[in-house]
């Protein structure tokens, strides 16, 4: 699929195109309005957002509905939080770091720079506090947090040229947000963050030199190949990127108990449904993209590695020595939680990984 035939089917409106009305409440129904980051019908995240809010609706048995609309059909896609904050909408659908303007701690639940694998955040949230903090941070805005997504770890980028190590990266304009990109930063690069929608064109016109957003199953459709040919893998920022549901506070709590449980367990559910939708699709989007569109896979030289690694170090100590109480409190439950599943992660599955790449192919 190509990037023009993508967004032609995707039917992307100008922010304002959709009505304004306020949610419908009649006999006990209600319709609840959903904005989101990400394109319609985007591959992945966007169908995984319009899946989330039909699996709802479905199993409310139409006591709650939820409307979706795209990133830009209300409101631009980086404002769709504040769009919940602001009550046009009851919920929205992204990723935390886009928000970390508002709290550094919001970072830690998207993707953490050599943190957590998307099992292990998991892991953080459900069962090591995590989720008991990102309430305290997300408690200051009067919304509710939910992990909603999971597309496994992401792929590095896109670069015009070949990276060869730090030198290259001095200068370089470069798309890639959270605490990820204030890696790249110390690296030496120019960061910006932008929407899915913006990227293209940012590279098209040499506004941008490189960028990064997800990994094949997305990047295919957004056309990157047709101006970058250097694919970098894997991420060492986003080692375990999840997405977020965020509601309404007050008005989840309004709702009767057996609504709020379903959309608590339909975002988890959600979690697991898009990992599975990115194992599939990501190695074959990739394979399209090597085979059809000349894109040279490459893999990070040592020496960025290393001095990744290093940054990261220096970025995560600093939310830990934070002055801000729920920043540094955040940081230091991500850091405890981490020193526990690593373990698992590096004695059991890396072993195993390593001797069936070795030992074992059908």
């Amino acid at each position: 699929m190509d990037r023009r035939s993508f967004f032609k089917k995707a039917g992307l409106a100008g922010a304002g195109a959709a009505a304004l009305a306020a949610p419908a409440i009649a006999q006990g129904n209600q319709t609840w309005r959903m904005v989101t980051t990400w394109p319609k019908n985007f591959p992945g995240l966007g169908v995984g957002a319009q899946r989330l809010a039909d699996r709802i609706t479905a199993a409310s048995d139409g006591r709650l509905t939820i409307q979706v609309y795209a990133a830009g059909e209300l409101v631009p896609p980086l404002q769709s939080l504040d769009a919940v904050i602001e009550g046009s909408a009851e919920m929205s659908h992204g990723a935390a770091y886009y928000w970390q303007n508002k709290s550094r701690g919001l970072s830690f639940f998207t993707g953490v720079p050599y943190g957590m694998t998307s099992r292990e955040l998991t892991a953080w949230v459900r069962y090591l506090g995590g989720q008991e903090v990102w309430d305290e941070i997300y408690d200051q805005f009067g919304v509710q947090g939910f992990l909603s997504g999971d597309t496994g770890t992401q792929a590095g980028g896109w670069f015009r040229e070949e990276l060869t190590g730090v030198s290259d990266v001095q200068g370089l304009r470069f798309r890639t947000p959270g605490l990820g990109g204030q890696v790249w930063e110390k690296l030496g690069a120019s960061v910006t963050n932008m929407a899915a929608g913006e990227i293209f064109q940012a590279l098209q016109s040499g506004t941008l030199d490189a960028a990064e957003f997800v990994g094949p199953y997305n990047d295919l459709a957004l056309g990157f190949y047709q101006i970058a040919k250097n694919y970098y893998f894997p991420s060492f920022v986003e080692p375990g990127l999840a997405t977020e549901l965020v509601v309404d506070k007050a008005k989840y709590q309004e709702l009767p108990s057996d609504l709020q449980a379903i959309i608590r367990d339909v975002a988890q559910a959600e979690y697991d449904a898009v990992a599975a939708d990115f194992a599939a699709n990501d190695p074959r989007a990739l394979e399209t993209l090597v085979n059809e569109h000349g894109v040279q896979v490459r893999s990070f030289p040592d020496e960025i590695l290393e001095a990744g690694a290093a940054a990261a170090k220096e970025i995560i100590q600093e939310l830990l020595d934070s002055d801000d109480a729920l920043t540094k409190k955040t940081a230091q439950s991500f850091a405890d939680a981490l020193s526990v599943v690593r373990r698992k992660t590096e004695s059991t599955d890396a072993p195993f990984i390593r001797a069936r790449e070795k030992y074992f192919q059908l």
